[in-house]
């Protein structure tokens, strides 16, 4: 009872929020796609695009893979979710991928991620027995890279992705939602150059994700005008490992991130920042339409100049998060990471530590997230826990 009256609360702040605040943040069907799964992604502050390949590039850049050290990995991972408040929501994942053909050029790789709310029990009146429904969101992906050249390899990215969030009325309308995407990356990696006092080397590194159509939560409505985009998203990043020997390197790591969405369109005609008068009532109410016949690929285009406050509007759309990692002999790391977005579209702002020790072929990562911001992260205080398993031959990349 205690999660329903939290959903009910949520649906009802989140309902006069938009009825009276002229909001631009963006926002799409499926959400979870953007969570990081892993905890050394985590660790870095949610970035992934433009760092040295591990066994979780699938969330992040499937172009990594045609540069990972070992032929084969198995991932599993495990994040919970909201646990100040429950605990039975939590995000998990799966990867497997594999190198072969000639000198490993080509590489291919499967994921499950799976997203569960708990359980829920619904009642008409309180003396009534509980109907127990379990909420959930999945995505299945599968990908495949290849190295165009000694330093330069791409990739392509398929996801069928699943929502069965609607709760049952006893009409038969509580199918589950479902669509595809697909992803687009490319990854970059340098040779190690000897320089005064170590070597270094260069990662550069881009992943346009989950471009598809909308997904449709009604089942009573078969046209986009009742559906919602998914979290299309452009990461580009950049990283450089300063080598110092053999047992010691750090990495530094930069990544710029931009969901691929139209924003939101501006009703507020008074300037006051809510929408109250019936002109703005109306105007919000037609741009809402408008908004909802964009398709899917339009979207995509006009999310690059559809801001209302402009250029300089634009530009607050972007994220970016920082990381550091220090990697020794391979088997110990440590990692930090700070990570932020604009507080008119979303205020995400938070610090991470991570963690990551390897023995023969078992590697364990957690990570820790700390909030830097007022609006509450779901995520604040919670410890994730990645375990990869590598064998398979060995590939000289470093």
């Amino acid at each position: 009872m205690k999660k329903i009256a939290l959903l009910l609360l949520i649906t009802t702040t989140i309902s006069f929020v938009n009825a009276q605040q002229d909001s631009r943040v963006i926002t799409t069907g499926v959400p979870f796609l953007l969570v990081a799964a892993d905890a050394r992604a985590a660790g870095l502050a949610d970035q992934g695009v433009a760092t040295s390949s591990d066994a979780f590039s699938q969330q992040w850049n499937p172009a990594k893979y045609a540069f990972a050290t070992d032929g084969q990995g198995f991932t599993a991972s495990y994040t919970p979710y909201l646990t100040d408040l429950v605990n039975d929501i939590s995000l998990g994942q799966a990867t497997y991928y594999k190198r072969f053909g000639a000198d490993g050029r080509s590489a291919f790789a499967v994921s499950l991620r799976y997203f569960g709310l708990g359980e829920i029990e619904l009642r008409q009146n309180a003396d009534d027995p509980a109907q127990i429904v379990k909420p959930n969101e999945l995505a299945l992906d599968g990908s495949y890279s290849l190295k165009l050249s000694e330093k330069f390899s791409m990739a392509v990215a398929g996801r069928y992705i699943r929502s069965a969030l609607r709760i049952p009325t006893g009409e038969g309308d509580a199918k589950p939602a479902s669509t595809f995407a697909v992803d687009i990356a490319g990854f970059y990696q340098g040779e190690e150059t000897a320089l005064a006092d170590f070597n270094g080397r260069l990662r550069l590194g881009f992943n346009f994700q989950n471009l598809g159509p909308k997904i449709n939560y009604d089942a009573g409505a078969s046209d986009d005008n009742s559906a919602n985009f998914l979290p299309a998203n452009m990461r580009l990043g950049g990283g450089y490992d300063f080598i110092f020997d053999d047992y010691n390197k750090v990495s530094v790591s930069v990544e710029l991130a931009k969901l691929l969405v139209p924003t939101p369109q501006s009703a507020d005609i008074d300037g006051d920042g809510l929408v109250t008068t019936p002109e703005e009532i109306a105007l919000r109410d037609a741009n809402n339409a408008a908004y909802n016949k964009v398709n899917w690929v339009s979207g995509i285009f006009k999310s690059f100049n559809d801001a209302p406050g402009g250029f300089s509007e634009e530009l607050k759309e972007f994220t970016y998060s920082v990381g550091a990692e220090y990697l020794y002999q391979d088997s110990f790391a440590m990692r930090l990471g700070y990570f932020n977005e604009s507080p008119e579209k979303g205020a995400r702002r938070f610090f991470s530590l991570g963690a990551g020790f390897k023995y023969n072929v078992v590697k364990v990562d957690v990570s820790y997230l700390f909030s830097a911001s007022k609006v509450k992260n779901p995520l604040e205080n919670t410890l994730r826990f990645s375990l990869t398993f590598n064998f398979g031959d060995k590939y000289e990349e470093y």
